[in-house]
Protein backbone atom coordinates (compact mmCIF):
# COMPACT_ATOMS: atom_id res chain seq x y z
CA UNK A 1 0.00 0.00 0.00
CA UNK A 2 1.31 3.53 -1.10
CA UNK A 3 1.71 6.25 1.75
CA UNK A 4 1.09 9.22 -0.62
CA UNK A 5 -2.26 10.85 -0.13
CA UNK A 6 -4.28 11.87 -3.23
CA UNK A 7 -6.00 15.24 -3.18
CA UNK A 8 -8.97 16.34 -5.81
CA UNK A 9 -10.04 20.07 -6.43
CA UNK A 10 -12.66 21.42 -8.40
CA UNK A 11 -14.64 24.64 -8.55
CA UNK A 12 -18.20 24.06 -7.11
CA UNK A 13 -20.65 26.23 -4.96
CA UNK A 14 -21.13 23.90 -2.01
CA UNK A 15 -19.59 25.06 1.78
CA UNK A 16 -16.47 23.56 2.53
CA UNK A 17 -16.25 20.54 5.28
CA UNK A 18 -13.59 20.07 7.35
CA UNK A 19 -12.88 16.72 9.41
CA UNK A 20 -11.74 12.97 8.75
CA UNK A 21 -14.19 10.59 6.92
CA UNK A 22 -14.08 6.80 7.91
CA UNK A 23 -15.00 4.68 5.38
CA UNK A 24 -15.98 0.79 4.68
CA UNK A 25 -14.42 0.53 1.40
CA UNK A 26 -15.73 -2.16 -1.28
CA UNK A 27 -13.24 -5.03 -2.01
CA UNK A 28 -13.98 -8.74 -3.76
CA UNK A 29 -13.31 -11.17 -1.25
CA UNK A 30 -14.58 -14.26 -3.05
CA UNK A 31 -12.49 -13.53 -6.17
CA UNK A 32 -10.11 -16.44 -7.54
CA UNK A 33 -8.10 -16.64 -10.39
CA UNK A 34 -9.37 -19.51 -12.83
CA UNK A 35 -6.65 -20.26 -15.34
CA UNK A 36 -8.35 -21.94 -18.59
CA UNK A 37 -7.16 -26.14 -18.99
CA UNK A 38 -3.83 -26.14 -19.36
CA UNK A 39 -2.95 -22.19 -19.28
CA UNK A 40 -1.32 -21.25 -16.44
CA UNK A 41 -0.73 -17.72 -17.83
CA UNK A 42 -4.35 -16.92 -18.29
CA UNK A 43 -5.82 -13.24 -17.83
CA UNK A 44 -7.44 -12.04 -14.90
CA UNK A 45 -11.15 -12.54 -14.88
CA UNK A 46 -13.23 -9.68 -15.95
CA UNK A 47 -14.41 -8.12 -12.20
CA UNK A 48 -11.24 -7.46 -11.61
CA UNK A 49 -11.48 -4.38 -13.68
CA UNK A 50 -14.53 -3.77 -12.04
CA UNK A 51 -12.74 -2.88 -7.90
CA UNK A 52 -12.50 0.19 -6.54
CA UNK A 53 -9.32 1.98 -6.09
CA UNK A 54 -8.73 3.89 -3.20
CA UNK A 55 -8.39 7.02 -5.94
CA UNK A 56 -12.28 5.79 -6.79
CA UNK A 57 -13.69 6.22 -3.49
CA UNK A 58 -12.51 9.66 -2.89
CA UNK A 59 -13.18 10.66 -6.54
CA UNK A 60 -16.96 9.23 -5.83
CA UNK A 61 -17.31 10.86 -2.32
CA UNK A 62 -16.15 14.49 -3.85
CA UNK A 63 -18.50 14.13 -6.60
CA UNK A 64 -21.39 13.53 -4.18
CA UNK A 65 -21.07 15.71 -1.82
CA UNK A 66 -19.26 18.52 -4.27
CA UNK A 67 -16.82 19.13 -1.75
CA UNK A 68 -13.01 20.44 -3.44
CA UNK A 69 -10.83 19.35 -1.34
CA UNK A 70 -10.45 15.22 -0.27
CA UNK A 71 -7.79 13.37 0.10
CA UNK A 72 -7.19 8.94 1.55
CA UNK A 73 -3.90 9.16 4.00
CA UNK A 74 -3.06 5.55 2.77
CA UNK A 75 -4.05 3.09 -0.19
CA UNK A 76 -5.64 -0.22 -0.46
CA UNK A 77 -5.58 -2.26 -2.83
CA UNK A 78 -8.38 -2.44 -5.39
CA UNK A 79 -9.33 -6.27 -4.46
CA UNK A 80 -8.95 -5.12 -0.54
CA UNK A 81 -12.07 -4.01 1.38
CA UNK A 82 -11.85 -1.91 4.90
CA UNK A 83 -10.73 0.98 6.77
CA UNK A 84 -9.99 4.10 4.19
CA UNK A 85 -9.72 7.48 6.11
CA UNK A 86 -10.38 10.18 4.10
CA UNK A 87 -9.30 13.92 4.78
CA UNK A 88 -11.71 16.72 3.53
CA UNK A 89 -10.88 20.28 3.79
CA UNK A 90 -8.45 21.49 5.92
CA UNK A 91 -7.97 18.07 7.35
CA UNK A 92 -6.19 17.28 4.13
CA UNK A 93 -3.22 19.62 5.68
CA UNK A 94 -2.83 16.88 8.47
CA UNK A 95 -2.88 13.76 6.15
CA UNK A 96 1.19 13.40 6.28
CA UNK A 97 0.60 13.10 10.13
CA UNK A 98 -1.74 10.06 9.83
CA UNK A 99 0.49 8.06 8.06
CA UNK A 100 2.77 5.42 8.79
CA UNK A 101 0.77 4.69 11.51
CA UNK A 102 0.17 0.82 12.68
CA UNK A 103 -2.46 -1.21 10.27
CA UNK A 104 -4.62 -4.66 11.40
CA UNK A 105 -5.49 -6.59 8.54
CA UNK A 106 -7.78 -9.88 8.08
CA UNK A 107 -5.69 -11.88 5.32
CA UNK A 108 -6.75 -15.11 3.58
CA UNK A 109 -3.79 -16.84 2.02
CA UNK A 110 -4.47 -20.08 -0.62
CA UNK A 111 -1.63 -22.43 -1.04
CA UNK A 112 -0.83 -24.47 -4.09
CA UNK A 113 -0.62 -21.52 -6.94
CA UNK A 114 1.05 -18.70 -7.39
CA UNK A 115 0.55 -14.93 -9.72
CA UNK A 116 2.01 -12.19 -11.03
CA UNK A 117 0.11 -9.86 -8.82
CA UNK A 118 0.53 -12.08 -5.43
CA UNK A 119 -3.22 -12.08 -5.39
CA UNK A 120 -6.21 -13.07 -6.71
CA UNK A 121 -6.82 -10.95 -9.55
CA UNK A 122 -3.49 -11.68 -11.32
CA UNK A 123 -2.72 -14.40 -13.34
CA UNK A 124 -1.46 -18.17 -12.09
CA UNK A 125 2.21 -18.13 -13.03
CA UNK A 126 3.29 -21.63 -11.00
CA UNK A 127 1.41 -24.30 -9.26
CA UNK A 128 3.26 -26.07 -6.66
CA UNK A 129 1.87 -29.02 -4.19
CA UNK A 130 -0.60 -27.75 -1.57
CA UNK A 131 0.95 -28.02 1.84
CA UNK A 132 -0.40 -29.99 4.54
CA UNK A 133 -1.91 -27.46 6.41
CA UNK A 134 -0.53 -28.51 9.89
CA UNK A 135 -1.27 -25.41 12.43
CA UNK A 136 1.77 -25.83 14.33
CA UNK A 137 3.94 -26.03 11.40
CA UNK A 138 2.03 -23.25 10.06
CA UNK A 139 2.61 -20.99 13.26
CA UNK A 140 6.40 -22.18 13.30
CA UNK A 141 6.69 -20.34 9.97
CA UNK A 142 4.91 -17.18 10.75
CA UNK A 143 6.85 -16.79 13.30
CA UNK A 144 9.98 -15.91 11.34
CA UNK A 145 7.93 -12.99 9.76
CA UNK A 146 7.41 -11.48 13.02
CA UNK A 147 9.93 -8.25 13.86
CA UNK A 148 11.67 -6.18 11.43
CA UNK A 149 11.83 -7.93 8.46
CA UNK A 150 13.39 -7.39 4.62
CA UNK A 151 10.34 -7.62 2.13
CA UNK A 152 10.21 -7.40 -1.28
CA UNK A 153 7.57 -5.27 -2.57
CA UNK A 154 4.95 -6.70 -5.40
CA UNK A 155 5.61 -6.95 -9.50
CA UNK A 156 2.20 -5.11 -9.60
CA UNK A 157 2.35 -2.20 -6.81
CA UNK A 158 1.56 1.52 -6.50
CA UNK A 159 5.69 2.52 -5.81
CA UNK A 160 6.61 5.04 -7.75
CA UNK A 161 10.31 4.51 -9.37
CA UNK A 162 11.38 7.65 -11.79
CA UNK A 163 7.63 8.65 -11.50
CA UNK A 164 5.68 6.28 -12.72
CA UNK A 165 3.97 3.15 -10.49
CA UNK A 166 5.34 -0.43 -10.86
CA UNK A 167 1.81 -1.52 -11.90
CA UNK A 168 2.06 0.64 -14.86
CA UNK A 169 4.89 -0.33 -15.85
CA UNK A 170 4.72 -4.03 -15.12
CA UNK A 171 0.82 -4.22 -17.28
CA UNK A 172 2.91 -2.74 -20.30
CA UNK A 173 5.44 -5.70 -20.09
CA UNK A 174 8.36 -3.90 -19.13
CA UNK A 175 11.04 -5.70 -17.00
CA UNK A 176 10.26 -4.55 -13.26
CA UNK A 177 12.16 -4.50 -10.02
CA UNK A 178 10.51 -4.86 -7.27
CA UNK A 179 12.10 -3.11 -4.17
CA UNK A 180 13.29 -4.64 -1.12
CA UNK A 181 12.06 -2.60 1.64
CA UNK A 182 12.50 -3.08 5.48
CA UNK A 183 8.96 -3.23 7.51
CA UNK A 184 7.81 -4.59 10.77
CA UNK A 185 4.77 -7.10 11.72
CA UNK A 186 4.39 -7.13 15.56
CA UNK A 187 1.89 -10.26 15.53
CA UNK A 188 1.06 -12.92 12.53
CA UNK A 189 -1.76 -14.89 14.24
CA UNK A 190 -3.80 -17.92 12.76
CA UNK A 191 -6.99 -17.61 12.40
CA UNK A 192 -8.84 -20.51 11.01
CA UNK A 193 -7.64 -23.40 8.92
CA UNK A 194 -9.46 -24.69 5.72
CA UNK A 195 -8.72 -27.75 3.88
CA UNK A 196 -7.30 -28.47 1.72
CA UNK A 197 -5.73 -25.25 0.79
CA UNK A 198 -6.37 -22.12 3.06
CA UNK A 199 -5.94 -20.59 5.80
CA UNK A 200 -6.84 -17.00 7.62
CA UNK A 201 -4.57 -14.67 9.38
CA UNK A 202 -4.62 -11.77 11.84
CA UNK A 203 -2.23 -9.50 11.24
CA UNK A 204 -0.61 -6.04 12.75
CA UNK A 205 2.49 -4.80 10.48
CA UNK A 206 3.52 -1.06 10.26
CA UNK A 207 2.55 0.67 7.19
CA UNK A 208 4.49 0.33 3.78
CA UNK A 209 4.07 -3.70 4.31
CA UNK A 210 2.25 -5.77 1.85
CA UNK A 211 0.28 -8.81 2.77
CA UNK A 212 0.20 -10.14 -0.68
CA UNK A 213 4.09 -10.78 -0.43
CA UNK A 214 3.48 -11.97 3.31
CA UNK A 215 1.09 -14.49 1.32
CA UNK A 216 3.58 -15.17 -1.43
CA UNK A 217 6.69 -15.53 0.91
CA UNK A 218 4.76 -17.59 3.56
CA UNK A 219 3.69 -20.61 0.57
CA UNK A 220 7.60 -20.27 0.24
CA UNK A 221 8.56 -20.92 3.43
CA UNK A 222 6.14 -23.82 3.42
CA UNK A 223 7.58 -25.13 0.50
CA UNK A 224 4.88 -24.27 -1.79
CA UNK A 225 3.21 -21.27 -3.54
CA UNK A 226 0.40 -19.12 -2.30
CA UNK A 227 -1.41 -16.14 -3.32
CA UNK A 228 -3.13 -14.05 -1.40
CA UNK A 229 -7.44 -14.50 -1.94
CA UNK A 230 -8.93 -12.06 -0.01
CA UNK A 231 -7.84 -8.92 2.34
CA UNK A 232 -9.86 -6.77 5.21
CA UNK A 233 -8.12 -3.69 6.86
CA UNK A 234 -9.95 -3.35 10.35
CA UNK A 235 -7.51 -0.66 12.20
CA UNK A 236 -5.26 2.16 11.46
CA UNK A 237 -3.27 3.36 14.61
CA UNK A 238 -6.80 4.33 16.89
CA UNK A 239 -9.85 4.08 13.79
CA UNK A 240 -11.42 0.73 14.28
CA UNK A 241 -13.53 -0.69 11.29
CA UNK A 242 -16.23 -0.63 13.76
CA UNK A 243 -17.02 3.36 12.92
CA UNK A 244 -16.65 3.08 9.21
CA UNK A 245 -19.51 4.01 7.33
CA UNK A 246 -20.68 2.04 4.15
CA UNK A 247 -20.00 4.14 0.73
CA UNK A 248 -24.11 3.31 0.15
CA UNK A 249 -24.77 5.29 3.98
CA UNK A 250 -22.25 8.16 3.06
CA UNK A 251 -24.11 8.76 -0.65
CA UNK A 252 -27.18 8.74 1.20
CA UNK A 253 -26.05 11.34 3.60
CA UNK A 254 -24.85 13.68 0.79
CA UNK A 255 -28.38 13.44 -0.90
CA UNK A 256 -29.54 14.46 2.29
CA UNK A 257 -26.79 17.29 3.01
CA UNK A 258 -26.12 15.59 6.46
CA UNK A 259 -22.34 14.27 5.41
CA UNK A 260 -20.61 16.84 8.23
CA UNK A 261 -22.91 14.52 10.72
CA UNK A 262 -20.61 11.29 9.52
CA UNK A 263 -17.45 13.83 9.81
CA UNK A 264 -14.71 13.76 12.74
CA UNK A 265 -13.13 16.75 13.97
CA UNK A 266 -10.27 17.89 12.32
CA UNK A 267 -6.84 16.19 14.42
CA UNK A 268 -9.62 13.61 15.87
CA UNK A 269 -6.48 10.78 16.63
CA UNK A 270 -3.59 12.62 15.38
CA UNK A 271 -0.85 10.01 16.74
CA UNK A 272 1.12 12.01 18.64
CA UNK A 273 1.28 13.87 22.37
CA UNK A 274 -1.11 16.56 23.08
CA UNK A 275 0.05 19.80 25.06
CA UNK A 276 -2.58 22.39 26.06
CA UNK A 277 -1.64 25.82 25.46
CA UNK A 278 -3.01 29.67 26.82
CA UNK A 279 -4.17 31.89 24.06
CA UNK A 280 -1.36 34.05 23.77
CA UNK A 281 1.34 31.10 23.64
CA UNK A 282 -0.78 29.54 20.59
CA UNK A 283 -0.86 33.36 19.10
CA UNK A 284 3.30 33.90 19.10
CA UNK A 285 3.34 30.55 17.51
CA UNK A 286 0.54 30.59 14.95
CA UNK A 287 2.46 34.14 14.21
CA UNK A 288 6.03 32.45 13.76
CA UNK A 289 6.98 32.87 16.63
CA UNK A 290 9.58 30.54 18.57
CA UNK A 291 8.29 29.97 21.91
CA UNK A 292 9.39 28.06 24.68
CA UNK A 293 7.40 25.07 27.23
CA UNK A 294 8.41 23.52 30.18
CA UNK A 295 6.69 21.02 28.73
CA UNK A 296 8.82 18.64 25.94
CA UNK A 297 7.05 15.52 25.44
CA UNK A 298 7.09 15.06 21.66
CA UNK A 299 6.90 12.29 18.71
CA UNK A 300 10.38 10.62 19.27
CA UNK A 301 11.38 10.17 15.88
CA UNK A 302 9.91 13.76 13.96
CA UNK A 303 9.65 15.61 17.35
CA UNK A 304 5.87 16.58 16.72
CA UNK A 305 3.07 17.69 19.19
CA UNK A 306 -0.40 18.70 19.01
CA UNK A 307 -1.56 22.01 20.18
CA UNK A 308 -4.93 22.28 21.41
CA UNK A 309 -6.37 25.34 23.07
CA UNK A 310 -7.28 25.41 26.66
CA UNK A 311 -10.92 24.30 25.58
CA UNK A 312 -8.72 21.14 23.97
CA UNK A 313 -10.00 22.00 20.48
CA UNK A 314 -7.18 21.40 17.67
CA UNK A 315 -4.68 24.63 17.04
CA UNK A 316 -2.19 22.46 14.78
CA UNK A 317 1.10 20.35 15.02
CA UNK A 318 4.59 22.27 16.22
CA UNK A 319 7.67 21.19 16.29
CA UNK A 320 10.19 20.47 19.60
CA UNK A 321 13.75 22.21 18.31
CA UNK A 322 15.85 21.97 20.93
CA UNK A 323 16.52 22.80 24.77
CA UNK A 324 16.73 26.87 25.68
CA UNK A 325 18.58 28.30 28.00
CA UNK A 326 19.31 26.74 31.36
CA UNK A 327 15.74 26.31 32.95
CA UNK A 328 13.79 27.61 30.30
CA UNK A 329 12.29 24.64 29.18
CA UNK A 330 12.16 23.34 25.38
CA UNK A 331 11.84 25.51 22.24
CA UNK A 332 9.00 25.34 20.24
CA UNK A 333 7.81 26.50 16.36
CA UNK A 334 4.73 25.91 14.45
CA UNK A 335 4.59 22.91 11.88
CA UNK A 336 0.89 23.30 10.49
CA UNK A 337 -0.86 25.66 11.96
CA UNK A 338 -5.07 25.53 11.33
CA UNK A 339 -5.94 28.20 14.19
Amino acid sequence: MTKTMQTINDNNDHPSLDGLLVVDKPGRDDLAPQPAQGDLTTAPDDVSRRLLSSHDVVARVRRWSGQRRIGHTGTLDPMASGLLLLCLGKATRLAEFYQHQRKRYRAVVVFGAATDTDDATGRVIETAPTPTLDPAAIRHALASFLGDVEQQAPLYSAIKRQGETLYRRARRGETVAAPVRTVAFYAIDLVEVTPPDRIMLEVECSAGAYMRSLARDLGRALGSAAYLQALRRTRIGEFRIEEAHSLAAVEQACREGRLADLLLPVGERLPLPVHRLDDETLRRLGHGQVVSLMEGACDPERRLAVAQDERSRFIGVMRRLDNGASGAGWRWKAEKWLG
